[in-house]
């Protein structure tokens, strides 16, 4: 019997709209080196690692009459050239043009009748480099049976690892009645199940998220904040089916200088730079902004099981432990010292009973890379009701060296994290080989000045230096 999607796995399907398509994705800048980065050549490296995520090949097959949840079927027709595609930017291949292509291929749904991924090699990117931007669904990583493919493409050295042969014959297709008569026998063996199934091809969209919430996890830390709605904020409207990226380039050094100053964490810092840039983004638009105006966050984080993490565990080890934190930004404070203080206090109540795993403990997990943690991040924000928090921010600390791809190395890596239905915007960032790369995904419609709140970061991060002394 083929392997069927999880109750959290099919309810991404089952809530996607126009509006807000359930792909993450990211955009991974890379200096072409002497002897080439083309496309035929990111071909040829997908086509020696997919077989390290199996996933890939397979597509999502609905059993008639929704008498279950869907299953994964190999793709007779698999086509890498369908799935990893090229373009190019105009002259001069300016970073806004590549934002701007960045939004318009995120607004675009994934084809469910084929693999949920795609690939974007993007030519002509000035100074010499190549964008690689990846789109998959959150149905498809769960961290476990399968990763973020931005991860399998990348090495530690020039020098591509060798990756074993395997030749691929897809396995047969199930026809629908096969598919009915194992649903069957499960709803025999677990009657419980009919009842989700029948929901489900009712259209019972609250059954359905329901069943998301329910398998997030136990958020007891949070129980206080939750129970008040967000604040009234323009981030909190209707959307479109059009998006706007923009980015933002800082150093991590400066997070460092400041965490030891005023003894918190790097994504203490993190969370208070976001404030300090949402707050000044508030007042460019003539926002009301009080002394007790705040913003709340959905910060996903990776927490701990029953054990510690061992060094030799893998990315997908992690994949069932990253749950949701609610945490109030004081963008109405105007000192950037007090603004630090408050979110500290929020995430050391989060943090204390030392579930959390720290950047050393994740950068030291075999097989890390930060697009796996962005999806499973997203996956966990989105078992919350919309109406407890603002926006989502998903800070995922990656590794402090240089990673390669078919011999380019990579020099930045911007995640894009998927808007939730009524909200305008999201914010991904990881840290890479000494940088802080932010990536903004907003409504192309209520975050026009997107470019405007990416650039206020600087500016945020350069008050909380000037602490420092």
């Amino acid at each position: 019997m083929p392997p069927r999607l999880s109750a959290l796995d099919a309810s991404f399907l089952y809530l996607e709209q126009a509006t807000t398509p359930m792909h993450v994705g990211g955009v991974a800048i890379f200096r072409r080196p002497k002897s080439g980065f083309d496309y035929d050549r990111l071909v040829e490296l997908i086509e020696q690692r997919i077989a390290l995520v199996p996933r890939y090949r397979q597509k999502v097959r609905h059993v008639p009459g929704n008498l279950a949840r869907p299953v994964w079927v190999d793709d007779q027709d698999f086509d890498v050239a369908y799935h990893v595609r090229r373009s190019a930017l105009p002259r001069p291949g300016s970073d806004e043009a590549l934002s701007d292509l960045v939004a318009r291929l995120m607004s675009r749904p994934l084809d469910h009748t084929r693999p949920l991924w795609e690939m974007y090699l993007v030519e002509g990117l000035a100074r010499g480099r190549t964008a690689v931007i990846t789109k998959t669904h959150q149905a498809m990583v769960d961290g476990i049976s399968a990763i973020d493919i931005g991860q399998v493409i990348l090495d530690v050295s020039p020098e591509p690892r060798v990756v074993a042969e395997e030749l691929w014959m897809p396995r047969p297709e199930p026809s629908g009645g096969r598919l009915v008569l194992d649903a069957v026998g499960e709803m025999v063996s677990r009657p419980g199940e009919l009842v989700d199934n029948a929901r489900v091809a009712a259209g019972d969209a609250i059954a359905t998220a329901g069943k998301v919430a329910g398998a997030v996890g136990k958020l007891v830390t949070m129980a206080v904040t939750a129970s008040r709605r967000a604040p009234g904020t323009p981030l909190n409207v209707d959307i479109s089916t059009q998006r706007r990226f923009a980015v933002a380039r800082t150093e991590l050094e400066a997070y460092r200088r400041i965490r030891a100053a005023h003894g918190c964490t790097v994504n203490d810092v993190v969370l208070s730079v976001i404030s300090g840039a949402l707050r000044n983004w508030l007042l460019s638009r003539g926002e009301p902004v009080t002394s007790s105006s705040s913003v709340r966050a959905m910060v996903p984080l990776s927490v701990r099981g029953e054990a510690d993490v061992p060094s030799s565990a893998t990315a997908g080890s992690l994949g069932n432990r990253v749950s949701s934190f609610l945490v109030d930004l004081p963008v109405g404070e105007p000192s950037p010292v007090v603004r630090l203080h408050h979110v500290t206090h929020a995430m050391r109540e989060h943090t204390s009973s030392g579930q959390s795993v720290g950047a050393d403990t994740l950068v030291r997990i075999g097989g890390f890379a930060p697009p796996t943690l962005h999806a499973l991040g997203a996956r966990a924000a989105s078992g919350f009701s919309k109406r407890i928090f603002n926006l989502v921010v998903t800070n995922v600390p990656g590794p402090q060296f240089p990673l390669y791809a078919a011999g380019a190395r990579m020099l930045e890596m911007f995640p894009v994290v998927p808007l939730a239905k009524g909200q305008a915007l999201a914010i991904g960032l990881t840290s890479y080989d000494g940088g802080v790369y932010y990536g903004f995904n907003g409504d192309r419609d209520a975050m026009s000045d997107v470019d405007v709140l990416a650039g206020l970061v600087d500016e945020s991060l350069d008050e909380l230096l000037a602490t420092v002394g």
